[in-house]
Parts: C-alpha cells; sequence; structure tokens
C-alpha cells in the first residue's frame, strides 16, 4: 500500500518548467514526423497507383491494337455466320491467345445483359502458351457485350500465372446504331513481368518513405531543440540568478539576523550594532545590484546606452571612490576616449579594482593595485595589477564564471566584468603580475559602436 502511494506521488509530481520545455520538443518531434508520413504516405500511394494504372494501360492499349488488327481479319459469310478462315490463315492465334466467342441468335437477353454461359466458342488456340480457364475468358467477353464497349480484366492461368485479359465487342455487317454485339474477341497476355516491376517499385518506394520519415524526424528533433533552446535558455538564466541570488544573500542576511538577535540581547554597543548593520545592508544593496545587471546582461535585456566616454577620467574616478581602508592605489592613464557605456562600464572597473583590493595582498598587509589606461589605435586597455599571492592554478580555467574568484572565494564581480566586455565587443583576460600578482586586462574597442546584445 505504501509502495502504491509513492507510485502515485511520484506520477502525480507537478513536472519542471525545463521539463515541460522537453515533453513540449518531443511533441514538435513527433507531430513533424506525423505530418511528413502522412504526406509521404499520401505521395507513395499515389505514385504506387499511378504506377499501376500506367502498366495496365500501356498493356491494354498494345492488346487493344493486337484485337483491333485481328478483327480487321474476321468475316462473315453469306448467312450471316463467322468465318475465321482469313484470320488463322493470316495470323496465328497461339501466342497470344486469341478466343472468338459469339452471341447465338436465340440468345435471351435480359434487359440488354447475356450470361456468359449463354455466348459460344467459335474458335480457340488448340495450344496457346497461356492456358486460361475457359469461364474467365467467358467473363471478359460477356462484359465487353454487355458494355458494348472494349472490356479488361485480370485473371490466373491453370498454373497460377497472372494474366490481362482483353475482350472487344464486334457487330454483324451493316449494323444499325443500337445494334447488339455479335460477339467478342478475347486475347490474353502474360503480366508478370510487369507486377514483378510493379512490386520492386513498391517496396523502393515504401522504403523510401520509411528513409524520409526517419530522417523528417531527426530533422524536426534538430529544429524542435533550436524552437525551444531560447526557452531553455531563459529557464537556464532564471535559475542561475535565483541560484545566485540565494547563494550570495544567505550570508548576509544570517549575520543581519545575528546583529538583530544580539541588539535584542543588549550584549553590544547599540552604535556598533547600527554601524555594522549598516555596513551589511550596504553590501546586499550592492549584491543585489550585481546580481540584477548579471540577470539583464545574460537575458540579453540590458541596452547600451553608448556614448563618447573619457575612460582614462572614468578610471580615475573608480579609484577615488574606492574604499583605501589602507591600501594603496595608483593610476597611470593616458587620454583615452571609447564609445560604451559609462555605468557598465564604470561597474567593471570598480568590480575589478575592488578585487584586486580584497584578493590582491596577502592577510594583514596592506594591497599595492596598479591600474594603467592605454590605448592603442584600435582597443582600450584598462589593466589592473595588484602585488598579491597570484591566481591559483586550478581556478584559472574558470576564473569568470559566478561564484569564483581569485582567492577561491564566491562572488560576481569578475563573471559581471567579463560580462560588460563582452557586450561591448570587447575581452577580460587573467594572468601573472610583474610583481608576482594577479593582473586583469580590460580591453574595450575604439572608436565603433558596440552592438546592443549582450
Amino acid at each position: 500500500m505504501t509502495g502504491s502511494v509513492r507510485g502515485l506521488s511520484r506520477r502525480s509530481r507537478p513536472l519542471t518548467p525545463t521539463a515541460r520545455v522537453r515533453r513540449l520538443r518531443r511533441r514538435i518531434t513527433l507531430l513533424f514526423a506525423l505530418t511528413s508520413a502522412v504526406g509521404l504516405v499520401a505521395m507513395a500511394a499515389w505514385a504506387v497507383r499511378g504506377d499501376d494504372v500506367r502498366w495496365r494501360d500501356q498493356l491494354d492499349r498494345t492488346m487493344s491494337a493486337d484485337t483491333n488488327w485481328a478483327l480487321g481479319l474476321l468475316e462473315t459469310d453469306e448467312d450471316g455466320r463467322l468465318d475465321a478462315g482469313v484470320l488463322l490463315d493470316t495470323a496465328g492465334t497461339a501466342c497470344p491467345p486469341l478466343h472468338l466467342l459469339s452471341v447465338p441468335p436465340d440468345a435471351a437477353w435480359d434487359a440488354r445483359r447475356i450470361a456468359p454461359a449463354d455466348l459460344v466458342v467459335e474458335h480457340a488456340p488448340r495450344e496457346p502458351c497461356l492456358t486460361v480457364g475457359g469461364a474467365a475468358v467467358r467473363r471478359a467477353a460477356a462484359a465487353a457485350v454487355n458494355a458494348d464497349e472494349e472490356r479488361s480484366l485480370d485473371g490466373r492461368t491453370a498454373t497460377g500465372e497472372p494474366v490481362r485479359l482483353f475482350a472487344l465487342p464486334f457487330y454483324p455487317p451493316e449494323a444499325e446504331e443500337d445494334a447488339r454485339p455479335q460477339g467478342a474477341l478475347v486475347t490474353v497476355a502474360d503480366t508478370a513481368a510487369q507486377q514483378a516491376d510493379h512490386r520492386r517499385l513498391a517496396w523502393r518506394v515504401t522504403g523510401g518513405c520509411a528513409l524520409l520519415v526517419c530522417l523528417s524526424a531527426l530533422v524536426g528533433h534538430l529544429l524542435s531543440g533550436r524552437a525551444v533552446r531560447p526557452a531553455l535558455e531563459a529557464l537556464d538564466r532564471q535559475e542561475s540568478f535565483l541560484a545566485d541570488a540565494a547563494h550570495d544573500l544567505r550570508t548576509p542576511a544570517a549575520s543581519l539576523r545575528t546583529l538583530a538577535e544580539t541588539a535584542l540581547r543588549g550584549d553590544t554597543d547599540s552604535t556598533d550594532v547600527h554601524r555594522r548593520t549598516l555596513r551589511l545592508a550596504e553590501g546586499m544593496g550592492a549584491l543585489v545590484d550585481g546580481l540584477l545587471t548579471r540577470a539583464r546582461l545574460m537575458s540579453g535585456t540590458a541596452v547600451l546606452a553608448v556614448e563618447p566616454l573619457r575612460l582614462d577620467q572614468l578610471v580615475e574616478a573608480v579609484v577615488e571612490d574606492a574604499p583605501a581602508d589602507g591600501h594603496r592605489v595608483t593610476v597611470k592613464a593616458q587620454e583615452a576616449v571609447v564609445v560604451a557605456d559609462p555605468d557598465l562600464v564604470r561597474r567593471a572597473v570598480a568590480n575589478l579594482v575592488g578585487n584586486a583590493l580584497v584578493h590582491g595582498h596577502a592577510p594583514g598587509a596592506p594591497a599595492e593595485v596598479e591600474v594603467t589606461v592605454a590605448g592603442d589605435g584600435a582597443s582600450t586597455t584598462v589593466t589592473v595589477e595588484d602585488a598579491g599571492p597570484g591566481l591559483p592554478p586550478e581556478v584559472a580555467g574558470a576564473l569568470f564564471e559566478r561564484f569564483r574568484s581569485g582567492s577561491r572565494s564566491t562572488g560576481l564581480g569578475l563573471s559581471i566584468a567579463s560580462w560588460v566586455a563582452h557586450a561591448h565587443g570587447g575581452s577580460l583576460t587573467a594572468g601573472p603580475g610583474r610583481r608576482g600578482g594577479a593582473r586583469f586586462v580590460l580591453r574595450l574597442p575604439s572608436g565603433e559602436r558596440p552592438s546592443a546584445e549582450g
């Protein structure tokens, strides 16, 4: 009973958004394959049916020409009886077999129809190359006589080989327009080769359809994947944003709770608690701002408000606003103008400088950071170099991913700086500095207006 409840719980568990999108992709693929299959099956059926009609019509035309030629050799004597002497003397009737059947003058016509058994066999080949039962020949002749026009039908020989029977009605000399047929000439043709070719064509078409259906399913799967990829990427960005927010806000939220509990107990000076609370609040605000900036950059919704910008002046302003706390930051900047978004570039430079101040020194020692702005015409670089312990090899490959930094701690600063660089068509690289520390180079193109895609 418990197992049944657990199984029901698993089955009734709601699907995640990513699972729903992937299920939608499978359904799109199936619908694409089914649509293609219906169309291909319809075309295949039309092609096979057309080939079947084509070879039968072609064979009927050949048999009709032979039968009409034989009909021209058929004569009638003075008493109105059929005389096949000329036909027998001029052309052989054994291969293809030629049968001559007549309607007796006293035949009982029922509503202008005559029964096959009422027909009289005037001539039948003695040793035909295709032996067909007399009943099949009579049915073909009766069909032509009753329809008052040529008729054809399929049959089989005595040994079971497929054949085609063709019947052509004929009339007495000087017959009136509404006269009834006097009889019919029936010829037989072997259709084994034509039917074998038709079967081969049907198998080829079937195999081709199966292959095309599989190919269309594969193409549909690829196209549906491209169609749902933006949705999956958006969901991934949303999950990343939520994970970033939960991860980065968990520690300061816990610290705020601890400070609040301490203040309620009265175990410490309220002024110190307020000061620490203010610093935590400012840090949380910066974190939230960084998270939102990163989310906008990843989703491509951040519109670059580009304008001509004195990069050297922006870097100097960022360094002046950076918290020194006993650290030393020097700036070597030459005049440089780029076309970029001032707010985003300011955030990227501030993140690089902040990262150097936090991680670019030994514990207990002040940081020595050098910021250089230089241009080479095509691009302008902002180099931030420190004298700290450098970059550990284990984090060098994932340095600009979220929650990674040079000292193995979590953070978004370098990730945001990298996104800003790429949003402007530039790059952010990291490597060892001249003084043994880390060296970050932010490169922005000069004189070109970047695209608005993040």
